[in-house]
């Protein structure tokens, strides 16, 4: 199981969705910023296509933020109508929110994914779900959270304390990203994306030793150690709404749609354990300490690997 997951630590929280805004600053003229990101210094082979009347002009030298490619330009032409695309997504594991707003106040918002990498202006869309769908992708996708998760529902063995304990999770982790987003309070992602990997090898560490030598506040209260690293994951997920962007017209909406998402990605998380659990007490309840042993010590290898690698990054 270790050396199955370890191939997959350079995944967390590396696979960033892609930006396009559209803004209509005059009648069928349009100012189109893309943001595209860059993993390991290379950039994805991606690049937006308008419908063909629609032509780049006054194009600005892109900008490199360090996990992104910012580019900028205007078009003039229709886009109440044709189809728009991203070339090349269909052949990388990353996502594309496409953002477009009218002057006559009009937003819409979708996600394109590889498999379905064009939208039609015509049609009509959502406006803001594709937030949601986002929050639901960066939990799923971020293995990091994931693991932690799945260790607090394997520490936890009372239901009560469980609900408890995530709950709080979730109340910390929602505080410190709505504060990050909102620029009250702002860190440094690498020291907090390391601290994150910490926190996971922690909880690998209390899973793999006898109860009586666990931590004391841990075994006790729970959900204050939950609620301590909840604060540190919220600013994980701020960094992932950092490279996409929020609207600030429609800012409160679009971060209570992304927290949504990731709440209900998580519960995805932990039903789909629980189930397994219950499948597996059921068939084999002999081998279900011995799996989740294994767990431990697959988790406390890829977190210590993380924390390694990510304050090694820091140097």
């Amino acid at each position: 199981m270790a050396l199955g997951l370890i191939p997959s630590a350079g995944l967390a929280h590396e696979v960033r969705p892609a930006y396009l805004e559209i803004r209509e600053t005059a009648p069928d003229t349009f100012a189109v910023t893309w943001k595209q990101p860059v993993l390991a210094d290379r950039r994805l082979a991606i690049e937006p296509a308008l419908p063909p009347e629609c032509g780049r002009e006054a194009v600005q030298l892109p900008e490199h933020t360090g996990s992104a490619l910012l580019e900028r330009w205007e078009t003039h032409c229709d886009l109440t109508r044709g189809t728009l695309r991203i070339d090349g997504l269909a052949a990388t594991l990353t996502d594309a929110l496409v953002r477009i707003s009218y002057l006559n106040g009009d937003v819409r918002s979708q996600i394109l994914k590889p498999a379905d990498p064009s939208l039609d202006l015509a049609a009509d869309t959502p406006a803001i779900g594709g937030y949601f769908l986002l929050g639901i992708e960066h939990l799923l996708l971020g293995i990091d959270h994931i693991l932690f998760v799945v260790g607090l529902v394997l520490f936890i063995r009372s239901p009560w304390t469980l609900v408890k304990t995530v709950t709080a999770f979730t109340v910390a982790h929602s505080v410190t990203l709505a504060l990050s987003v909102l620029g009250l309070v702002v860190l440094s992602p690498g020291p907090v994306e390391a601290v994150i990997a910490l926190s996971i090898l922690f909880l690998a560490r209390e899973l793999m030793v006898p109860e009586a030598r666990r931590s004391r506040l841990t075994v006790a209260a729970p959900w204050i150690m939950a609620f301590a690293f909840g604060l540190l994951h919220g600013f994980g997920f701020a960094g992932a709404l950092a490279d996409i962007g929020l609207p600030r017209d429609q800012l409160a909406v679009s971060l209570l749609m992304f927290n949504l998402g990731i709440e209900a990605g998580q519960l995805a998380v932990i039903a789909a354990l629980l189930a397994a659990g219950w499948a597996a007490h059921r068939a084999a309840a002999a081998l279900l300490p011995v799996a989740e042993r294994g767990f431990a010590v697959a988790m406390g290898c890829v977190a210590g690997f993380w924390t390694i690698d990510r304050v090694l990054v820091l140097f």
